[in-house]
């Protein structure tokens, strides 16, 4: 049977079925069923291959596949997928990433007693990430952003019996659900104003002057929120480094290609119709800039592998925003893919060596790990130094891309302030490399290391492979115009040569800085420290952000609660119900002793009240 791109459908079809099968199925299978959600993952790739050949052959033209899903009387709404540029790109890296860290977690999962849920959870995470980036209209994008969401909870917390990574879950599923709330308040402003959730239909309205500048302004601003809640931007970023408490193929499965990315894709999407609002746009690209360069000096000073790592995602994820927000959507895009492998293969990377150091985290007991695990240090390397954006490696032409998108739609000074953070960039991931894998052994642990075995190494490989090569996709190439063509007709290829040996200088400063720093010299300024040294605390403390928050909970929040439960109790429980009925019953008995039976004392008290209203009428 061949496949074209009107089945789309299919691809995010398999894992839901995968995940339904695994759910009812698992315990009796062979491994727990782990081998079922590999092959679903793997055939729901092999249909992406079918949609994206058939795509590209019929000359890039979108396809739109709509079922009705609700009829309300004029009202109707359509459960549709679109295949175009952007989603085939999204659809490509979610299943080969997801087939990756799948085939990485049978040997990092092995013998754990709930692989099978882990598996299970997967199929589901990948099922809602898939819908998410084919969904043609909001109400579709958002149960689907919710299951992602929940997907990502139970990803978390799989190891629920650790209280962190119990409170690791809550946290991240209360942090995003701010943004949440956002976005679902900004798509109920753009259903009123419109009448419909297609996408494509709000976007023409929007263009064609159908939305007033009052709603735009506002749905766009609560989308964007959202979107920060999903990809951890300032201030909603601190379940992000939290996260790390779940198994770390989860970490490089959220972290590469799923939930972090969804927010970008997001903004991405509706790119548009962000347009329409300038001044949202700048917003976006501010507080894109205040994440990259806030997630990089943290990741600067962090010493635990995967929260460095994290904190990197985050920084990364304001770079893509910045270019979002500068309309340069090839350029994030193409970022987007790129961190994806790099970042898979870091997590993954990251997962082999604390496979190796029975789970030690802190880096600072390692070192001198390229002598034993030489596969690990070699693409783990190469990971970094992508992301640090060193020619030739693929960060190098995405980052590229991106300053000159920058360049032209934002200025100078975000391009400056935007080369501070590639420097940082370049800093904190030659600190990681020379303190995991550069100098000697610092403990027995890291001596008796070894190198992981091929089910994790494997994937490594592959990563590696794209996050050194995927570059070149950038270029134009005989007929083939150059990937950020593909994701956007209008982007043209080309080379601002100032900006990209700027850059490069930067970035290889950073090296250079890093390892007078953290490599053999151990170079250390002890004037410079000590000045350093009250900022240092700030950042190791992530600028106190946590603190606050906690702050708001311990002090406002609780207090107010605590304040209202009071209230509640004492005001309109006890005194208003309660106290009603205790009134009615107080007056009942006063009313009862005054009801003799006897003529003569109703008389008396007519009498009496007479003489009272006489005199009140006397004297008023």
């Amino acid at each position: 049977m061949s496949i074209d791109a009107n089945m789309a459908w299919l691809i995010p079809s398999i894992c839901v079925v995968t995940f339904v099968l695994m759910l009812v199925s698992s315990r009796f299978l062979p491994g727990k069923g782990s081998f079922l959600a590999i092959i679903g993952i793997f055939i729901a790739f092999s249909v992406f291959w079918g949609v994206f050949l058939d795509f590209i052959s019929n000359n890039l033209v979108p396809r739109n596949f709509e079922i009705v899903w609700i009829s309300l009387g004029i009202w109707e709404i359509n459960w549709g997928f679109l295949v175009d540029r952007i989603s085939i790109v999204m659809l490509g890296l979610v299943t080969f990433v997801s087939l990756m860290v799948q085939i990485y977690s049978l040997g990092y999962m092995r013998g754990d007693n709930r692989i099978g849920w882990y598996f299970t959870v997967h199929s589901l995470f990948a099922a809602a990430m898939l819908t998410l980036v084919l969904a043609d209209n909001l109400l579709l994008l958002y149960f689907a952003w919710e299951l992602v969401g929940l997907g990502s909870y139970l990803l978390i917390g799989f190891w629920f019996e650790k209280r962190s990574a119990a409170e690791a879950a809550k946290k991240a599923f209360i942090t995003t659900r701010i943004g949440d709330v956002g976005l679902l308040i900004g798509i109920i402003l753009l259903f009123k104003a419109t009448g419909t959730f297609h996408i494509t239909s709000i976007i023409h309205a929007a263009q064609s002057n159908g939305i007033s500048d009052a709603v735009l302004v506002s749905a766009s601003l609560l989308i964007f929120l959202g979107a920060a809640g999903k990809s951890a931007q300032f201030p909603l970023h601190v379940w992000l480094p939290d996260a790390m408490e779940g198994p770390t193929p989860v970490s490089a499965l959220i972290h590469a290609a799923t939930m972090v990315v969804a927010g970008v894709y997001l903004v991405a999407r509706l790119l548009p119709l962000f347009e329409m609002a300038p001044n949202v746009l700048l917003t976006i690209s501010t507080i894109g800039l205040v994440t990259f360069i806030f997630g990089a000096t943290i990741a600067l000073v962090a010493t635990d592998i995967k929260r460095v790592l994290a904190y990197s995602t985050i920084s990364h994820l304001g770079l893509m925003m910045i270019s979002l927000g500068a309309l340069g959507l090839a350029a994030a895009m193409f970022h987007l893919v790129v961190h994806g492998f790099s970042k898979a293969l870091l997590f993954l990377g990251a997962g082999s060596v604390m496979h190796s150091m029975h789970d030690e985290t802190d880096f600072q007991k390692m070192g001198g790990l390229r002598k034993t695990m030489p596969i690990t240090a070699a693409t783990f390397t190469l990971g970094a130094f992508s992301l640090a954006g060193i020619f030739p490696l693929a960060g190098f032409f995405s980052k590229d891309e991106i300053l000159i998108s920058i360049s032209e739609g934002l200025g100078p000074v975000f391009v400056c302030l935007t080369l501070i953070g590639v420097f940082l960039s370049s800093l904190y991931m030659t600190r990681l490399v020379f303190r995991i894998f550069g100098g000697e052994f610092k403990t027995s642990v890291s001596q008796y290391s070894h190198e992981s075995e091929r089910l994790m190494t494997v994937p490594l490989m592959v990563l590696s492979i794209l996050s050194v090569g995927f570059g070149i996709m950038a270029i134009p190439i005989l007929e083939f115009e150059g990937f950020g063509t593909f994701l956007d007709p209008s982007h043209h290829f080309h080379i601002s040569l100032g900006l990209s040996v700027i850059s490069l200088v930067i970035a290889t400063l950073g090296i250079v800085v890093g390892y007078l720093k953290y490599g053999p010299p151990n170079w250390t300024n002890v004037k410079v420290d000590r000045f350093i040294a009250p900022f240092h605390k700030v950042v190791e403390n992530k600028y106190y952000v946590d603190e606050f928050y906690q702050f708001i909970i311990d002090k406002i929040v609780l207090s107010t609660g605590r304040f209202v439960a009071v209230f509640d109790r004492i005001v309109v429980n006890d005194t208003g119900v309660d106290g009603i009925g205790i009134s009615v019953w107080l007056s009942a008995i006063k009313a009862r002793v005054i009801h003799t039976g006897y003529f003569y004392s109703y008389g008396t008290a007519m009498i009496f009240g007479l003489f009272i209203v006489a005199i009140i009428w006397w004297v008023v």
